[in-house]
């Protein structure tokens, strides 16, 4: 059975804003990007080159995790599609990783190439100087998460074909 909620997750660069819309899209589910969630000042310090801290974290993540369980609470079919970087173990637990009905897609890549679509970005408040500390703070999911991992060398209509291939149906 397709999950209600997938989120999609990886450091910035990885492309998942680009996926996980056409991914919401090929899915008939809404499409929600977890930057869109954080206050204020986590944007004016990210935008800054300073890396978050777990405390600032925390009302983003609770505002996510109640978009998840109100979406699992939510009438069948009414699915989401959640773009967050999602980047340690215990992230992904506080929006609900593990539930039934949440699925995580990992999409993963070369660090240089992600630092290049970084750098080629104009729209995006996160620079290129954070990917470091973005590197430094994943925990790639292991196999008790059941991620489904995307190389992102691809393009973004690859990558969504390679993960619906993987979600169940």
């Amino acid at each position: 059975m397709q999950p209600k909620v997938v989120v999609v997750m990886g450091v910035s660069g990885v492309g998942k804003t680009a996926v996980g819309r056409l991914l919401a899209a090929q899915l008939g589910a809404a499409f929600h990007d977890a930057d869109d969630f954080h206050p204020p000042a986590n944007v004016e310090r990210m935008r800054a080159g300073v890396p978050l801290t777990d405390d600032h974290r925390a009302p983003w993540l609770a505002a996510l995790r109640t978009l998840v369980d109100a979406t699992l609470a939510g009438p069948d079919g009414a699915g989401i599609v959640l773009a967050c970087s999602a980047l340690k173990h215990a992230y992904r637990e506080r929006l609900g990783g593990g539930l039934p009905g949440v699925r995580l897609v990992h999409l993963d890549g070369d660090p240089e190439l992600i630092r290049r679509r970084i750098a080629a970005r104009r729209d995006h408040f996160m620079p290129a100087s954070l990917l470091d500390s973005q590197l430094a703070t994943l925990e790639r999911p292991g196999p008790g998460e059941r991620p489904i991992v995307v190389d992102v060398a691809g393009s973004p209509e690859a990558i969504v074909a390679a993960i619906r291939l993987a979600l169940p149906r």
